[in-house]
């Protein structure tokens, strides 16, 4: 597969909306336990987009975990669900403008918890760099496939409009 370029910072901190659909067939790169990259192509992600939108954590406020969502983009935003599910998103956006994206899929792996059992992303990715970072980074394959969008999945207690939102993009 091809390799690509690492993306650099400039292409995170941009506001989630415009980082969401870009991402659809970039490369989620991960050092395998052989010491030799692994790509992932990104087939499925969501935009959750800051203290405005019902469904992101960080309407709500700043907390311990949703801290990290708060920073310049590039660093990830990993969470447990149902206490068994690890949650991928990257955070977007500058500064003080909480913004992230769920990785809902990848070529081969439909669903976010699978997708982090599968690549075993745990806790310990919490706040990772993807910018600086030597076991977690994507890569730009100079890949531009044609998507589709659609409303966000499991997000019912947003609202309506919330959970209508066609925030989701898919290939």
């Amino acid at each position: 597969m091809y390799q690509g370029k690492r993306i650099a910072r400039d292409f995170f901190t941009r506001d989630v909306l415009d980082v969401a659909p870009d991402l659809i067939g970039k490369n989620l790169t991960i050092t395998g336990n052989d010491g030799f990259p692994v790509r992932f192509p990104l087939t499925e992600v969501e935009a959750y987009r800051g203290h405005e939108d019902k469904a992101c954590h960080a309407s709500k406020g700043k907390t311990a975990r949703t801290s990290v969502m708060f920073g310049e983009g590039g660093h990830l935003y990993v969470y447990l669900i149902y206490g068994m599910y690890w949650m991928l998103n990257i955070v977007t956006g500058p500064e003080g403008n909480p913004q992230a994206v769920l990785i809902r899929g990848v070529t081969g792996i439909s669903g976010p918890g699978k997708v982090t059992k599968r690549l075993s992303i745990d806790r310990s990715y919490y706040g990772e760099d993807l910018v600086i970072s030597s076991r977690i980074w994507l890569e730009d394959a100079g890949i531009n496939p044609v998507y589709k969008t659609g409303p966000r999945i499991g997000i019912d207690y947003a609202g309506e409009y919330w959970k209508s939102v066609p925030w989701r993009f898919y290939i």
